[in-house]
């Protein structure tokens, strides 16, 4: 594993401390110096009424677009040390750094969706085709500027953030990285034993899951603090704006209504006894009434591929091209330019990700082992990727997809991967892959939910008081239990401390849900008539920052208001624990 590649920024700056990268940082903070000093030129700021709107706007929309392309750079570049060594003092500087000099551009955000919630916005959209350009994005800032306090508050809560949430959220992720769990006599970072979840043999697991629980127990007061902190931040912020709820400003910030979500989640519900079969036939599969939280991802069936890294990159290239050869072209680039860091390793952050790099380049963090999941993550995180390619001609300000629609390509490309290995199977290795596959849909659909249930949870009680370890291992107990049922034991009461997304954005895991089920739906699109869909899927992946999550849908025939769209999607998911139960009986009565 030490030999598996580890992503390339010398494409961008040659080292941290080379003259090339100190100059970028200092030409952008001297530019984020220059776009306030514009802002106060203009006037812009709430209720102004300037003598021409229209050309401060186009000024305006000009200067943020050239500060947030450099930014996502510099940010991008430090991220790529951060992530895969926490250890690092000096990028860890550098991004403190960052965060000081820019937290202006928060407040001036602020001033400029003030402003903008002043005007009449269509007469300048009439007037500009600059402002038509990024039509979508400024009516959103309208609809956040009638949920902002005043100026000064707004100013006063974007410099406290720095100490607070932005605070907070980094401590867990330093805390998290950094911890070393002993397993059987050998230490091991988190990261590493959390992927001993999936090692076959079942007494490794069940050590490694209390083990890891045992080690979140050493650090559960300060993950507590950080999640109180974080909770009662957004609590009293949501409040002050005049929010109804907390889910509420996720809902603008990810392009849907609330319509949207209780559908969907609807829909999810009335599939969770499906999904509870599913655990019961893998359950009886290892032996057991009831299946244990440690054997949730216990490998089933059998495989003659171990997939090394090679192999899983020849066959996604492979797989990619029955779509098109664009793709395929696009995932070989990644692997020969050396986009991937593949390893678990000490200091490194767990589970994938993708961040956009530079002239639609991507970096993909793995922490890869040699299975069909790790396969089936590597497609994802390329398909984010390839969704980033489409994107590469937008400007900054247009490029804000929502989480439920940055999932899109995605699980297209995930699904792509998936079904062509379970195509191609048949006996163990079909019911291999059929336990990899619904494994992954379990934990955006079952687990997904719990998460939001028990994050729903948690900004309640918050609002009286802190809340103790204990307090959030119950609510997470609680919220497991009612969406798994009695189909699982021995729950994971750590779970808030283990998922990075409680400490950053509220309700971050929704989106997964949705766009696994609007990938699958799309996917179906695709099916029926692949041509017709090839025209304006690309097309669609470059919108996802220029419309909401309805109208896009709208192109292909998909009301995403409607239960029945996902249930339809959640029938695929059903139709797959149908097949996985009758394999389990022939297995099990043979």
């Amino acid at each position: 594993m030490d030999n598996l590649p580890r992503w390339n920024t010398t494409s961008m700056y040659p080292s941290l401390q080379s003259p090339e990268f100190t100059a970028a940082f200092d030409e952008l903070i001297g530019d984020v110096a220059e776009l306030s000093r514009t802002f106060d030129e203009l006037g812009i700021h709430a209720n102004a009424k300037l003598d021409d709107e229209t050309a401060a706007l186009e000024r305006a929309l000009d200067g943020m677009n050239a500060v947030y392309e450099k930014l996502a750079r510099i940010r991008s570049y430090l991220y790529a040390f951060v992530s895969t060594n926490s250890r690092d003092d000096v990028a860890q500087g550098k991004m403190s750094e960052l965060g000081v000099k820019t937290v202006v551009l928060g407040q001036l955000s602020t001033r400029f969706e003030a402003w903008i919630g002043g005007l009449d916005l269509e007469r300048v959209l009439a007037q500009s085709e600059a402002a038509r350009d990024h039509a979508y994005m400024l009516r959103r800032a309208a609809v956040r500027a009638k949920h902002q306090m005043t100026p000064q508050e707004e100013e006063l809560a974007s410099l406290l953030n720095l100490s607070g949430g932005s605070a907070w959220a980094k401590l867990h992720s330093n805390v998290t990285s950094q911890l070393k769990v002993d397993v059987h006599g050998q230490a091991l970072p988190m990261s590493a034993v959390r992927n001993l979840a999936a090692d076959a043999d079942a007494k490794t697991r069940e050590d490694a899951y209390r083990a890891e629980l045992g080690a979140w127990q050493t650090v559960e007061v300060t993950l507590a603090a950080a999640m109180n902190g974080i909770k009662g931040q957004a609590n009293v912020l949501g409040q002050r704006r005049g929010y109804a709820d907390p889910i509420e400003p996720t809902l603008t910030a990810n392009s849907i209504d609330r319509e949207t979500l209780e559908a969907m989640q609807a829909a999810c519900v009335d599939a969770f006894p499906a999904f509870r079969r599913y655990f019961r036939a893998k359950a009886k599969l290892l032996g057991r009434d009831r299946l244990p939280w440690w054997d949730l991802f216990a490998p089933v069936g059998k495989t003659s591929k171990a997939w090394s890294y090679d192999e899983a990159k020849a066959f996604i290239v492979e797989q990619f091209g029955t779509y098109s050869d664009k793709l395929a072209n696009f995932a070989d680039r990644a692997f020969q330019e050396d986009w991937l860091d593949v390893a678990p390793r000490e200091g490194k952050v767990g589970g994938a990700f993708c961040m956009g790099w530079q002239n639609g380049e991507s970096r993909i963090l793995l922490n890869y082992r040699p299975d069909l999941d790790s396969v089936s993550t590597l497609a994802h995180e390329l398909g984010h990727g390839y969704h980033n390619l489409c994107l590469k001609d937008r400007r900054p300000l247009q490029k804000g997809t929502p989480m439920t629609l940055a999932e899109t390509a995605s699980i297209f490309c995930e699904t792509i991967a998936v079904n062509a290995a379970l195509s191609a199977a048949s006996g163990d290795e079909k019911l291999y892959i059929l336990e990899t596959q619904l494994q992954g849909h379990a934990q955006v659909v079952v687990d997904i939910h719990s998460r939001f249930l028990f994050e729903k949870r948690v900004f309640e009680a918050r609002k009286a008081r802190d809340l103790s370890p204990a307090e959030l291992c119950a609510f997470m107990v609680e919220a497991q239990e009612a969406t798994y049922g009695d189909a699982i034991s021995d729950p994971h009461p750590y779970m808030w401390a283990v998922k990075s997304h409680y400490y950053g954005s509220s309700f971050y895991n929704y989106p997964y849900t949705f766009g696994l089920l609007f990938g699958l739906g799309l996917y179906a699109v695709y099916q029926r008539d692949p041509e017709a869909f090839k025209a304006g899927y690309d097309d669609l992946l470059a919108s996802t920052g220029l419309a909401d999550a309805a109208t896009l849908a709208g192109r292909f025939g998909i009301d995403t208001r409607s239960k029945a769209f996902w249930q339809g999607s959640l029938s695929v998911i059903e139709a797959s624990i149908d097949e996985y139960e009758k394999m389990v009986h022939s297995v099990v009565t043979a």
